[in-house]
């Protein structure tokens, strides 16, 4: 196994102190660097561990907070903080911009070899930086099938991978087509995979909280939705040793 170093970082974002995990591979070159961001609740050692998984892999990766450090365990306060969230573009690439500039200032890091992931509204905050002409290698998203406002998908400049189950009711059918069109609509190169049976969150281990209506984990989409991010990147930020 590829020893990998962990550190905290702190930075301030949408008023608040974001606490980041940052994780790098071994070695003192630079390598291409994910960012990744959380669902609603926030960033938990699940998210944490997905960025240790990426620099075993190579990757210099920041988990990025969206919550100032807070894990939500009751879903409507978690629904008071996300929704006007994720109802201003502008404040969710406040967001990802702050993430992105600590990312870039870790000098592990290739600026000009970046992606965005994302996992719900972590996955819309990766969009949004897309949409507002970030220089990325890649977005990908789950269960975060967000549309942006009108034109500005013309700005995505990389390939856009997203994954959502087909049963999640906070990401239904007709979403799924309004992304689809504006991605095509773009000119974007983007792929869209739909889980079978699966609803929303389905990626998420359970944890001890109480869930919103229409999530539940589905483990082996789950894996799947791993594999298909980390071909992602293989395919449009390669590691070269």
């Amino acid at each position: 196994m590829t020893v990998v170093t962990t550190r905290t970082v702190e930075y301030p974002a949408d008023g608040l102190t974001m606490i980041g995990h940052l994780a790098l591979p071994a070695g003192a070159d630079r390598r291409p660097a994910v960012l990744i961001g959380p669902e609603g609740p926030g960033l938990n050692d699940f998210q944490r561990r997905r960025a240790d998984a990426l620099a075993e892999l190579g990757y210099v990766a920041l988990a990025f907070d969206i919550n100032g450090g807070r894990w939500y365990t009751d879903p409507q306060e978690m629904l008071a903080r996300v929704t006007p969230l994720l109802a201003d573009p502008d404040r969710m690439r406040g967001i990802g911009h702050a993430a992105l500039d600590v990312l870039r200032a870790e000098p592990r890091t290739d600026p000009d070899r970046i992606a965005a992931v994302g996992y719900g509204t972590g996955g819309a905050i990766a969009l949004e930086l897309g949409r507002d002409g970030v220089d990325l290698r890649a977005i990908g998203t789950v269960n975060a099938l967000t549309t942006g406002r009108p034109g500005e998908a013309a700005r995505i400049r990389c390939p856009v991978w997203a994954g959502v189950g087909s049963e999640d009711p906070i990401m239904p059918a007709e979403q799924r087509e309004a992304f689809a069109a504006e991605m095509q609509g773009a000119g974007v190169d983007w792929r869209l995979v739909i889980y079978g049976g699966a609803l929303h969150a389905f990626h998420h281990p359970p944890v001890d909280q109480t869930v919103l209506p229409g999530i539940g984990y589905h483990r082996q989409h789950a894996q799947r939705a791993w594999r298909d991010i980390v071909g992602l990147l293989a395919e449009c930020l390669p590691v070269t040793e």
